[in-house]
């Protein structure tokens, strides 16, 4: 019963009325470097400590990157018949990617490790030291990665990760911009309206005040880029000057964005671009159902009336100004504790159904 008066409460309120979203932000959190990309490192290495869940010694791959591991310790193998028997090592590929800004000698990263061959479960398991290497073949070393493995999902055990494994023996890092630098708009803030009006917050506050003519550092390219020409001045020393652009604040609300939500599946994040809405729709999802009894019992203290009415209701006026706020979905989702991947589904079919008035991007 405290469920459904729960349910009840919170849903009547997500026919409230509109407001406009406003907020704060900054040019380093709208924009990467044009130069700036995520850098996969990988390897094949060695879970150990399996409990009989790892692959067998008669797969060769496995035997002979076990036997590699034992002549490189001073005990060679004569022959592989010898491992037949092993069910204690599974053969896995490791990969850890670099953030856009790049590691530097003596970070710690986590890595992935999934399972090659044919172990089935990592559980309880360590990796063994794993030389790492760039995206590409021929690429240098750049991390040793080792550590035990946690099993992030207990339904997926062929897969794992170990929690700052990765030790980076390289920098990745990419060169510092000197004569102008390149800002992307990160895909929620694409458009030609707001790289305009972030390029002319640039000016403004550099100038400290409205700029006119050619006095400008910023302009738009097109609908992602912002180049900035780093003045003569600051380029012998172009950190504080960059530093500076980077911290410039930028109001979100006046870069006439469209409604827009973007959803990742593997995170379950839900990412909104504007005060998206939705039209007057009931929604029904994962036992959320209405039980009723014709006709109803007569109720007593012993055996009161229950209602079991259990779904979501978005009631909205008949003007587009009174629809529902997705923001008040989310908000009733989290306190009805239904997981991100329902929640996700659910906007996907508001989507199809054309109740949802924004534009839905899937990660």
């Amino acid at each position: 019963m405290p469920r459904l008066l729960t349910v009840l409460a919170v849903l009547a309120c997500i026919a409230g009325a509109a407001h406009a979203q406003t907020g704060k932000s900054t040019v380093r959190e709208l924009t990467r470097f044009s130069d700036e990309s995520e850098f996969v490192l990988r390897g094949l290495g060695l879970v150990i400590g399996l409990s009989g869940t790892g692959d067998s010694g008669k797969d060769l791959a496995l035997a002979q990157q076990l036997a590699e591991v034992f002549r490189n310790s001073g005990n060679p193998i004569p022959d592989y018949k010898a491992l037949e028997r092993t069910k204690s090592v599974a053969l896995v590929m490791v990969t850890c990617p670099i953030p856009p800004g790049g590691a530097r000698v003596n970070d710690a990263l986590d890595a992935t490790v999934s399972v090659v061959g044919s172990a089935s479960s990592l559980r309880g398991g360590e990796l063994f030291v794993t030389p790492l290497q760039g995206p590409t073949p021929g690429s240098p070393l750049y991390a040793m990665a080792y550590g035990p493995v946690t099993l992030e999902d207990p339904s997926v055990p062929t897969r794992a990760r170990v929690r700052l494994g990765a030790k980076l023996t390289r920098d990745v890092k990419a060169d510092a911009p000197t004569g102008r630098l390149d800002l992307v708009l990160d895909p929620p803030f694409r458009g030609y309206a707001s790289a305009s009006q972030i390029a002319g917050t640039i000016n403004d506050t550099y100038f400290n005040a409205p700029v006119a003519g050619e006095r400008r550092i910023a302009r738009a390219v097109d609908d992602r880029t912002i180049r900035v020409e780093v003045p003569e001045v600051e380029r012998a020393d172009p950190a504080p000057f960059i530093a500076e652009i980077l911290a410039t604040p930028i109001d979100v609300a006046l870069l006439r964005l469209p409604a827009r939500v973007i959803v990742n599946s593997a995170t379950g994040s839900i990412v909104m671009t504007a005060d998206v809405r939705i039209s007057p729709v009931a929604i029904t999802h994962n036992g959320l159902t209405i039980t009723t009894t014709i006709p109803p019992p007569v109720p007593t203290e012993i055996d009161p009336l229950i209602d079991r009415t259990r779904w979501a209701g978005l009631s909205a006026g008949a003007r587009p100004a009174d629809a529902a706020r997705l923001q008040d979905l989310l908000t009733a989702f989290k306190q009805l504790d239904i997981p991100p991947a329902d929640q996700i589904i659910i906007i996907q079919q508001l989507a199809k159904s054309g109740n949802l008035h924004a534009e839905l991007i899937v990660d």
